[in-house]
């Protein structure tokens, strides 16, 4: 996956006050796309919004739900809504090789 040169400037969410300080957030933020997409099927870039989203905080105000950035889960979308049966098979063995910590 070729990262995009936006991926220092850019916020996740217009709720957010600063972009995210580790530098490798866009492959974190695409591995937990996958997996949902493993999960629960072909889900869209508004369920993406939903699934990322977080309160906004309005100062005196009581906070809102806002959604996230509708950008980053088209920009990582565009490879795929669904998970073919190879594709099934390579993130199987990857997640079999990961050691969990105990």
């Amino acid at each position: 996956m070729e990262l995009p040169e936006w991926t220092d400037i850019v916020k996740t969410a217009k709720f957010k006050e600063l972009a995210p300080y580790d530098p490798d957030w866009y492959y974190i933020r695409a591995a937990s796309m996958v997996r949902k997409i493993y999960m629960r099927g072909g889900l869209g870039v508004g369920a993406f919004q939903r699934i990322y989203g977080g309160s906004q905080r309005n100062g005196s105000r009581p906070p809102h739900f806002c959604k996230s950035s509708g950008a980053i889960a088209r920009h990582i979308l565009q490879h795929g809504r669904k998970i073919t049966s190879t594709g099934r098979r390579d993130l199987d063995q990857v997640a079999g090789r990961i050691v969990v910590a105990p």
